[in-house]
């Protein structure tokens, strides 16, 4: 059932702290983004902002940009409708007292606003039992309000994933053969061989790296390798082989290895990012956004999770599988590419390889029977309102 939404626009002040300098603002901006295609207002506070550069160039029409520390919004400026603190970041002290002051004049048969805190996507049970749990306010300005904890998540019983209403429509338009044909243009390419494999690599430095590279020497493929990490890994575990590229240049020449032919990639704003999954035979990604962009673009994928030193990853890794109704293969080449065992990397035949698209594709289908994160969000505060 579709989720009852705002009958007015609302405004929207979202907050984001960045840690990893793609993932955090990259979810981030697909949100705001999302909520301003669906009429909203939305000002996005960031204590960096230079992601953007590439990664949203054209901005967001509805969207607002705003440093951390900038002033609380002025007299004539529209009062917060709804907050949202990404990913635990603690609103700052300065946006809570001025929201308060706000709610407070405008009397008490006034709504206050909807303080929401959005926490990491995870698929471990925890999630359905907490999302939506309220978490009241015992001290400071907005002492008796109340922040909200709202969950992504994979089942019904979550908040969802991040969706546009037109992606599945622009994934099925999309040519992959002419995309081909422009990034070999573009890179100095010939012609594929026959079966040659498209790869994609976003990644952070796995111990299972050179073995990858090692066993796409043997076999026709095409690396795109992310820049940042991926590349300076993909670098490393060719020590000697590789000259330096340079990190910026918008084209490189292509590195030959065998039958592997590796494209240092430049940064590329999102739906471009987009465009090179869905281009692939195989995604490896990392973190949150990349993963959930994956998973739409219905390809076979390996997930390299965010390693933590408690190793609490595993239990979400697992989880993840669980729910993905992973193949045992693929659930061995995700233990070994995140280093929980140290056994050779399994590259898969076509056969393997078509099992794991066909099971990305089956919970994609599962993904596209609920409704987005976006709109879930919508109707959560539309209740709450």
């Amino acid at each position: 059932m579709t989720a009852k939404l705002p009958a007015l626009p609302l405004q929207w002040d979202v907050f984001c702290r960045v840690i990893d300098n793609f993932g955090d603002i990259g979810v981030c901006w697909r949100l705001v983004a999302q909520l301003a295609a669906r009429g909203q207002r939305v000002r996005l506070w960031v204590d960096d902002a230079s992601a953007l550069q590439w990664m949203a160039p054209q901005g967001c029409a509805g969207v607002e940009v705003r440093p951390w520390y900038a002033p609380p919004p002025g007299a004539d400026e529209p009062r917060p409708d709804v907050m949202v603190e990404a990913f635990g970041c603690e609103i700052a002290p300065e946006f809570i007292a001025y929201s308060a002051s706000q709610a407070s004049a405008r009397g008490p048969q006034q709504p206050r606003p909807v303080w929401i805190n959005l926490e990491y996507l995870s698929a471990e049970g925890y999630v359905e039992r907490t999302h939506g749990l309220p978490s009241p306010i015992l001290s400071g300005p907005a002492a008796g309000w109340t922040r909200w904890f709202f969950y992504p998540g994979f089942t019904p019983a979550t908040g969802g994933l991040l969706r546009e209403s037109d992606l599945m429509a622009r994934r099925e338009a999309f040519d992959r053969e002419a995309w081909r044909a422009d990034h070999r243009t573009a890179f100095g390419l010939g012609e594929d061989t026959p079966g040659t494999r498209w790869v994609s690599l976003f990644c952070y430095e796995p111990a299972a790296l050179p073995d990858l590279l090692q066993r796409c020497e043997a076999t026709p493929t095409r690396l795109l390798v992310a820049p940042g990490r991926p590349a300076a890994a993909v670098r490393a575990a060719l020590p000697g082989r590789e000259e330096d590229c340079g990190q910026n240049a918008p084209q490189r020449l292509p590195m030959q290895h065998g039958q592997l032919s590796i494209s240092y990639l430049p940064h590329r704003p999102q739906p471009a990012f987009d465009e090179m999954l869905w281009a692939c035979d195989f995604n490896a990604v990392r973190g949150e956004d990349s993963l959930v962009r994956a998973l739409w673009a219905g390809q076979a994928l390996v997930w390299h999770i965010y390693p933590q030193h408690d190793n609490a990853h595993h239990d979400k890794l697992h989880a993840f599988l669980d729910w993905l109704q992973a193949p045992a293969s693929l659930r061995q080449f995700h233990a070994t590419w995140n280093g929980l065992d140290t056994a050779p990397l399994q590259w898969p035949g076509d056969a393997t390889l078509a099992e794991w698209t066909r099971c990305i594709q089956h919970a994609r289908s599962r993904l596209l029977m609920q409704d987005s994160l976006a709109t879930q969000l919508l109707g959560f505060v539309a209740e709450k309102r």
